[in-house]
């Protein structure tokens, strides 16, 4: 009997995780193709079907170099490409530091690691205030390096965390072989280490992609015009056509519209994901 109830019972909690985890997105779904006073409506299958709230996010049209573009498919671009640049930076910076950090032997190296794992540990709103005065102090307010600058300081820790532990199970006879062949520190990163580290590049870049693309409170402190917001910050100022009009179901849609694209991507990534994060946990 006891057989029997430990694997229904196990995928009955696997049912109630799925549920759980899928259910708020899927009612995002449906109440973004319903209208009206259909927004109040609690039950979870959808009597009709519309696409009107779909084509209200992109009602809204905004000069941008000389074009005009609907304002939240240019909030989408701007997001991708201030995501886009965290993901590079952060890779590149956290590439050369988990080589410095994991095969180089230096005082004070287990301290420095600790201090950039503490980083990572304070919330947004503590460092905020530090984070505006350094942006106005370079002139970089409601500008696109500002908020990559901003971003990197949620992105950089765990980047440099998790390349410095798969760096540290790499075997030392290639790097040495390497050296043995005339070959720089630089040589060694980009040619020899490069090509095995692409499961922990592929997680860490998408989880900081994942960062940045969310990222709100810096991305609302420290921009000003429409040209400048992302994509969290546009959902949170979507308004109605009217003052009367409800904007629940526009922000269903534009969240449902900016959310497909990370649940593709982990989909897409997600054996890299778990691989790059499981890499180094077992030694051989």
């Amino acid at each position: 009997m006891t057989k029997i109830l430990k694997p229904i019972g196990f995928w009955l909690l696997v049912a109630f995780v799925i549920l759980f985890s899928i259910f708020p997105f899927y009612y995002a779904i449906i109440s973004s193709l319903r209208t009206g006073q259909g927004l109040f409506d609690p039950s979870i299958w959808p009597s009709s079907v519309e696409f009107a709230n779909y084509a209200g996010v992109f009602r809204d049209v905004i000069k941008v170099w000389g074009a005009d573009l609907p304002s939240f498919l240019w909030s989408i671009l701007y997001s991708l490409m201030v995501a886009v640049s965290v993901v590079l930076i952060s890779l590149f910076l956290g590439v050369t530091a988990a080589y410095a950090l994991g095969r180089v032997q230096f005082a004070g190296r287990g301290l420095l690691l600790m201090t950039i794992l503490a980083v990572s540990m304070f919330p947004q709103v503590a460092v905020l205030s530090g984070m505006f005065e350094l942006v106005r102090i370079f002139g970089l307010y409601n500008q696109a390096p500002g908020l990559i600058v901003a971003n990197l300081i949620l992105t950089l820790p765990f980047t440099v965390w998790v390349l410095t532990t798969f760096m540290k199970e790499l075997p030392k006879e290639l790097e040495e072989a390497a050296f043995v062949d005339g070959a720089s520190p630089w040589i060694v990163v980009w040619k020899v280490f490069m090509p095995l580290m692409w499961p922990a590049m592929a997680t860490t870049g998408l989880l900081a992609f994942i960062a940045a693309w969310n990222e709100f409170l810096f991305a609302l402190t420290f921009t000003l015009s429409t040209d400048m917001r992302t994509v969290p910050v546009a959902i949170a100022l979507i308004s109605g056509a009217s003052a009367h009009e409800l904007p629940w179901g526009n922000i269903m849609a534009a969240s449902v519209i900016v959310t497909v694209p990370l649940v593709v991507l982990v989909l897409v990534f997600q054996r890299k994901i778990i691989s790059g994060l499981t890499a180094g946990g077992v030694k051989g």
